[in-house]
């Protein structure tokens, strides 16, 4: 048999050639695009730093203290004394609102983050529901009270805050801005306090 024989067969064959062709075309086109490799220079948009910038305040640190405030007043006949002990939680991590412009960047395959240092993220610490007078003699006035307060607020910050503490919460930040980075796709991270 010979294509004389059956012309209706041709237009078939042309198709089927087309189609061939288009087929081939389509998957060496798939191939190479599959192919090309990722160098890690994925950059992170808009959207992806507002979300991280939405997180707030991070809290890396929790440090609980209880401070035992005393004061005594002299009197001519008799002495005035009280003791009171405070509780306080301070939380010690970043505030994202503090962020300077550029605090994130691609530098080639590398996002370099430049943070704000780690501080202490509310001041009002001290639960003054579970403060405790456990010695109280005389008369003793709200300013007194509040003078007690202030002290005792001034020994936790200078005991939560201390170097120590502030390089843990440091090193945890570090660690969990590179975790929430790589899950991300970001291979490649740096990061810095200022």
């Amino acid at each position: 048999m010979n294509m004389k024989q059956l012309p209706h067969l041709k237009p078939l064959l042309i198709l089927l050639v087309i189609f061939g062709a288009a087929v081939f075309l389509l998957i060496r086109t798939y191939s190479l695009s599959a192919g090309i490799e990722n160098n890690g220079s994925i950059s992170l948009s808009t959207e992806q730093i507002q979300s991280i910038r939405n997180i707030g305040q991070w809290e890396f640190l929790s440090v609980s203290d209880e401070e035992l405030i005393d004061t005594v007043r002299r009197g001519l006949f008799s002495n005035d004394r009280l003791s009171r002990i405070y509780y306080g939680t301070m939380r010690i991590g970043i505030d994202l609102e503090k962020v300077s412009e550029g605090w994130i960047a691609m530098q080639g395959d590398t996002v370099v983050l430049t943070l704000p240092p780690v501080g202490l993220l509310d001041e009002n610490f001290i639960d003054e529901a579970r403060t405790v007078s456990f010695f109280e003699v005389g008369k003793w006035t709200a300013k007194d009270r509040e003078d007690m307060y202030q002290r005792a607020r001034h020994r936790m910050r200078s005991h939560g805050l201390s170097p120590q503490n502030l390089r843990i919460a440091e090193n945890h930040a570090d660690a969990q801005f590179r975790q929430l980075l790589h899950s991300m796709g970001q291979e490649h991270v740096i990061i810095r306090f200022e």
